[in-house]
């Protein structure tokens, strides 16, 4: 369960502007906030069983625009690349982590995190 509830937050992180100004609000009170079905609908007015269903579509709304659009999983891997190139130069023969070599590459490791 704590599984799906993180992949449904790194799925909002991503495509949160897909949604309405609804479903955004309670998938952040849901997943974020943690708050329970009752609390949101005593918060936004509606029963808990419309607060059940609006979380369910939500979350298969989210998860069909990872399968079309694969964000998340680009981004991983276009992660995962960038620390096998940075675990690559860290093995070359003259990498000294002493040297003006080392702060360079964490340097550029940093800017590649930054896109």
């Amino acid at each position: 369960m704590i599984e799906k509830k993180v992949e449904v937050s790194v799925l909002y992180d991503y495509y949160q502007e897909l949604l309405t100004k609804t479903q955004r609000n309670i998938i952040e009170l849901y997943f974020n906030y943690d708050l329970s079905l009752s609390e949101i609908a005593e918060e936004i007015g509606i029963s808990r069983q419309a607060v059940y269903d609006h979380i369910k579509r939500t979350e298969k709304l989210l998860f069909d625009y990872e399968e079309k659009l694969q964000m998340v999983k680009n981004d991983q891997s276009r992660r995962d690349k960038i620390q096998e190139l940075i675990e690559k130069i860290e093995k070359l023969p003259n990498y000294d982590r002493d040297s003006g070599i080392h702060r360079e590459v964490k340097r550029i490791r940093d800017e590649l995190e930054q896109l």
